[in-house]
């Protein structure tokens, strides 16, 4: 199987980044990064390391266990093999030379965990063969984060499928709410995980369904036994994310939010409101820098939503970043909007795609959050799942 982006692609990119190549390294499967990127997803792991240089220029060269020869047949290039750790050590010596700069995944101090990969002692022994070793964040984003035009056709069907799911759920409880039929977050999330069979979506984990306290825990889990009923007057967070079946497709995730009743109480419905102008402002944010050419870090987002947050009085009440990177795992690689549990200096790069969702959760009482997800288009920005969610759902009064 080739790999997922041409090694004249990379070879450009690290030309353009003064790199003088990027090295891969694997142990069991410790990289699915790497596994992607190089086309090495579903081949056995092997139990042997194993490296893999692409160089500016030239041919790339790999470094293998002699048990284990053909683990980068799928690959160009040259294959030394190697035994001992003294030959292994000399093979990488061989691999390196005349390579001074390298990118790994490796960020430094750990800032960007989703790119920390590779091993500490791994990266000491790059370094101590005389080269500087730099993280990959950027190259990643570009070669794993971007979109196809079929992945972002797949995107785009599962956030409809998600959105259409979250009406259904709402009229689901209104109906039993109305009828008293006992109904739950569990019940619910059993319903969400046969529409999903019945849909063709999979995803890693079920839905969160959270009524009042639980929804100020911002990743509840769903307990198989004793989950809350959902009751008149409760309210009620649905967060959900799910991709197609096909192999490469990518996530969909949004969060809505209705109260279980006619009109949600005051107190509900501005911790609403809260949340709706940080996110809004967050969109209006990308949308403006995305639509005039200019560069935006994620961190830049996260602080623009965050200071909404905070000028509404419920700062201490957002414990975490402002949004993620969606590709194939709902949790991507590429740049996360994130000034508060990393700071994350990437930049928003065009055919990448993103949530934002602030959330405001007061412990003990209710939690409140609104996901939509955004595709960087180039020239502009565009959220995935309109409408988006202007006001807490009235459950029992729109359906």
């Amino acid at each position: 199987m080739p790999p997922r982006a041409s090694i004249e692609s990379i070879q450009r990119s690290l030309g353009a980044q003064k790199l003088d190549g990027w090295l891969f390294f694997g142990f069991r499967g410790s990289d699915p990064i790497a596994l992607r990127i190089l086309g090495l997803e579903g081949r056995p792991h092997g139990t042997r390391r194993w490296l893999y240089l692409i160089p500016a220029r030239g041919e790339p060269r790999g470094l293998v266990h002699a048990i284990e020869p053909g683990m980068l047949d799928s690959l160009p290039g040259e294959k030394t093999r190697y035994a001992s750790w003294r030959l292994l050590e000399d093979g990488l010596a061989k691999l390196l030379e005349g390579a001074r700069r390298l990118a790994m995944q490796y960020a430094p101090r750990n800032h960007l965990p989703t790119i920390s990969r590779v091993d500490a002692g791994t990266v000491e022994l790059v370094r101590s063969l005389g080269a500087e070793v730099v993280s990959s964040a950027d190259l990643v984003q570009e070669f794993e984060a971007r979109l196809t035009a079929e992945q972002l056709e797949g995107h785009l069907r599962s956030a409809r499928a998600l959105r259409s799911l979250v009406d259904e759920v709402f009229s689901l409880v209104a109906r039993d709410v109305r009828a008293r039929r006992p109904v739950t977050e569990r019940s619910l999330q059993e319903f969400a995980l046969r529409r999903f069979e019945e849909q063709g979506l999979t995803s890693d984990h079920g839905p969160i369904l959270a009524v009042n306290a639980h929804a100020a825990d911002p990743h509840f889990d769903v307990p198989q036994e004793g989950s809350a009923p959902v009751r008149e007057g409760d309210l009620l967070l649905f967060d959900v994310w799910a991709k197609e079946k096909q192999p490469d497709s990518v996530h969909a995730d949004i969060t809505w939010c209705g109260f279980v009743g006619k009109k949600p109480p005051g107190e509900m419905a501005r911790v609403f409101d809260a949340v709706r102008a940080a996110r809004d402002a967050a969109i209006a944010r990308v949308t403006d820098a995305f639509s005039h050419g200019d560069e935006i870090a994620g961190f830049e987002v996260d602080r623009v939503t965050r200071a909404k947050v905070d000028a509404a009085g419920f700062g201490e009440f957002f414990p975490h970043r402002t949004g993620h990177s969606l590709h194939q795992e709902v949790h991507g690689n590429g740049a996360n909007l994130d000034d508060l549990e990393t700071h994350d200096t990437r930049k928003l790069i065009p055919g990448t795609l993103f949530t934002i969702e602030p959330g405001i959760y007061l412990p003990g009482r209710f939690g409140v959050r609104s996901e939509v997800n955004v595709y960087h288009a180039g020239d502009r920005a565009e959220v995935t799942g309109p409408p988006h969610q202007e006001a807490l759902v009235p459950i029992l009064e729109r359906f």
